[in-house]
């Protein structure tokens, strides 16, 4: 009599922990508009779960196998082969519904610091300062001798005599390097979650496409304000900030008109006979100059103007080009002041 053997069913040998994993993954999924893809490896425990713990309302953070990522992004109905092309590696899975640059700008206030392991390659100059180590001496000394750093000895403590650059960017710490900064508490390797790239409705934006530049950000968006303000102040757009910017400028542009018209109103006879008076002088002046047997003594003293229409005038000097002063201008300006 023969036995015959039974086969057993692949999917029943899919370990069960696997089948809930994908399936909490897919529920994830579901319930994010964004994932995020970040890099495991390098990013200590420690710190990971701070954040998590500080970003616990906000972000979903996962570590699992790519081969069941993928399998529950096909099960979610996402099928981007760009987005399984990154799932190599470790990888940390974020979940979220904050926009992507949100999220990339809330992971980079997180990032915090420690202590450089021996063997880790720094990416910045390592300075140590002058001053009190509040180290004794002892063994101690040998180390700062062995990185030329120059000290003294002053109450019984090692004062480091100048500060010292001990590593430059790209060098890799030694393990006395690493011993005496853990020492002193110098404190410098950065620890955060540096994003590899973020998945939203089919769009996957890269992670060094992420960090914005919120200064400059704000300063083209101001920048665009007032461009967009001074076009809708020169075609007097119907919106108030635009109307108000309006006037003022065809006010004083109509300041400017009746100045040099000679067109007397009671709101601006002052500032006309200002100017008229200014040119007349002017005139004097000059003809004094060239025609010096006339015996003509000018002197120009032209009345205090108030503030605000010191003010006026600037602003319409500044939209105005600035031309020299010809006999036209003079004889317009003695025109206007006798008739």
């Amino acid at each position: 009599m023969s036995l015959i053997t039974k086969r057993v069913p692949r999917a029943s040998r899919i370990p069960e922990w696997k089948i809930r994993e994908v399936e909490e993954l897919v529920d994830l999924i579901k319930k994010h508009k964004v994932i995020g893809l970040a890099y495991l490896e390098g990013l200590p425990t420690a710190q990971l779960q701070q954040i998590r713990k500080r970003l616990l309302k906000k972000v979903v953070f996962r570590v699992t196998k790519n081969t069941l990522m993928k399998l529950a992004l096909k099960k979610a109905g996402i099928e981007n082969e760009e987005l399984f092309k990154l799932l190599e590696g470790q990888n940390l899975i974020m979940f979220t519904n904050l926009n992507p640059f949100e999220l990339a700008l809330l992971l980079e206030e997180q990032k915090t610091y420690t202590y450089f392991k021996p063997g880790d390659i720094t990416d910045q100059e390592i300075i140590i300062p002058a001053g009190n180590t509040g180290l004794s001496p002892g063994p101690i000394l040998s180390t700062f001798s062995k990185l030329k750093i120059p000290v003294r000895m002053q109450a019984n403590s090692i004062w480091v005599a100048k500060d010292t650059r001990v590593a430059k960017p790209g060098d890799r710490i030694s393990e006395e390097l690493a011993s005496l900064l853990q020492k002193l508490g110098i404190a410098l390797k950065e620890v955060r979650i540096r994003v590899k790239a973020v998945y939203e409705d089919g769009l996957i934006i890269p992670g060094d496409q992420l960090i914005l530049d919120l200064d400059e950000y704000r300063d083209n968006i101001a920048r665009a304000y007032l461009n967009a303000l001074t076009l809708g102040a020169e075609i007097a757009w119907d919106v108030p900030e635009a109307l108000e910017l309006a006037i003022k400028k065809a006010y004083m542009r109509a300041l400017a008109l009746s100045a040099e018209t000679g067109y007397i109103t009671p709101e601006n006879a002052e500032y006309v006979l200002t100017k008229a008076i200014a040119k007349a002088l002017a005139l004097a002046a000059a003809i004094a100059q060239e025609a010096p047997e006339l015996g003509l003594e000018v002197k120009i003293s032209v009345p205090a103007k108030p503030v605000e229409e010191e003010k006026k005038e600037e602003e319409v000097e500044e939209e105005e080009e600035k031309e020299e002063l010809t006999e036209e201008d003079l004889s317009a300006g003695l025109g206007a002041l006798f008739g």
